[in-house]
């Protein structure tokens, strides 16, 4: 069954149970890890497709040895066919008699679709991977039972103490924190531009365009157009076999070939190319966003009202009055993590800490001006 082996991906399909990142990053690292890993395994499971490969057997060839062959040796098309009318002038769009030292275009990618498929999963994972490594499990530490909106008023009562204690003790010590959230934001948006570029000089050039040129395509009249997901995966396409005659000349034999799986392929790609400018654009806008949390303290004032909107607002002013980027930014995932309830209490009372530690905390600041991120 097709389901049977897709059924490994759903233990992927979990959310953690604590958050330390936002929507778009899982758009990176779940979302597009999950896409690319079932493409990678829709590509290898050629069985439920039929074979990868198939070409026209001549003379004495053994099919199997032929299909292998092509396969391995890689077939190709005629650039110079590509436009001309399909059963007039050509069998199929690229297939055409072959002239002496005319150009041909050799298709050597789609033996490694899987591989490459999967490598990009991998590379989406990989700033996940490190900033799971930064955070060092602090917000699940710091979080542990406030989860949960049943607890006991003792157990909730110590939890909180611990919260505020470890906040008022590193106070405005966390520039590093946001720093590696940072750094993993722009390694997001690097990585999906670094992306395209990968496929581009993959597929020889013509991934840049690719959904621009399918876009028009859709809306060229029927006897006008000609298909670009032809010309990037070809359904159609030559190969030539040699072998020894029986006088011992090189015998060649051109032969046609159907790749059935570039079907498969010229659809992945196409879904990518929409699903990576999306990624690109979205990720640009989340880059902005951040530049505007660490530039603009009042808004990160209204961020944190919006977000804790049980908590009394005059104990998140005062709180945001004494914190920097780097705090503010763990007490906003502590805020997502934790039940509405405690975090008002939370709020409550380290605001009430910073007021009567006030002189002191300002003089401490005084002498950590490093840590104004």
């Amino acid at each position: 069954m097709v389901l049977d082996l897709f059924g490994a991906l759903k233990g992927a399909l979990k959310f953690a149970t604590y958050s330390i990142d936002d929507s778009v990053c899982r758009l990176h690292y779940k979302a597009t890890v999950l896409i690319l890993t079932a493409f990678s395994l829709l590509v290898t499971s050629t069985q439920y497709f039929g074979d990868p490969i198939d070409c026209v057997s001549t003379d004495d060839i053994p099919q199997n040895l032929l299909d292998t062959y092509c396969w391995i040796h890689t077939t190709f098309t005629l650039p110079s066919a590509m436009d001309l009318k399909v059963g007039v002038e050509v069998v199929a769009p690229g297939v055409k008699k072959t002239e002496v030292g005319e150009k041909k275009v050799y298709h050597t990618y789609y033996q490694w679709v899987c591989f490459v498929l999967f490598l990009q999963a991998a590379m989406f994972y990989l700033p996940r991977y490190l900033w799971k490594i930064w955070e060092g499990s602090l917000v699940k530490n710091l979080v542990s039972s406030l989860n949960s909106p049943v607890l006991s008023f003792e157990a909730k009562s110590e939890a909180v103490s611990l919260v505020v204690e470890y906040l008022k003790t590193h106070l405005n010590n966390h520039g590093r924190y946001i720093g590696y959230f940072v750094i993993t934001e722009i390694m997001y948006f690097v990585n999906v531009i670094g992306q395209m570029y990968l496929i581009d000089k993959f597929l020889g050039g013509e991934f840049t365009t690719y959904g621009t040129d399918v876009i028009k395509f859709a809306r060229t009249e029927q006897r006008d157009r000609v298909d670009p997901m032809i010309r990037v995966f070809p359904r159609m396409t030559k190969c030539s076999f040699y072998q020894f005659g029986s006088s011992g000349d090189v015998k060649k034999h051109d032969t046609l070939c159907m790749l059935s799986l570039n079907i498969i392929n010229e659809k992945i790609y196409i879904f990518l190319w929409f699903w990576l400018v999306m990624l690109c654009v979205v990720s640009g806008i989340k880059l902005v966003y951040r530049i505007f949390t660490l530039l603009w303290r009042n808004g990160r004032h209204l961020i944190l009202k919006a977000r804790a909107n049980m908590a009394n607002q005059a104990d998140v002013d005062t709180v945001c009055n004494y914190c920097y980027a780097g705090d503010w930014f763990l007490i906003y995932l502590l805020c997502k993590n934790m039940d509405a309830v405690h975090f008002k209490e939370l709020m409550a009372s380290f605001a009430k800490e910073l007021e009567e530690n006030k002189d002191f905390l300002r003089k401490r600041n005084n002498k950590d001006k490093e840590y104004t991120v």
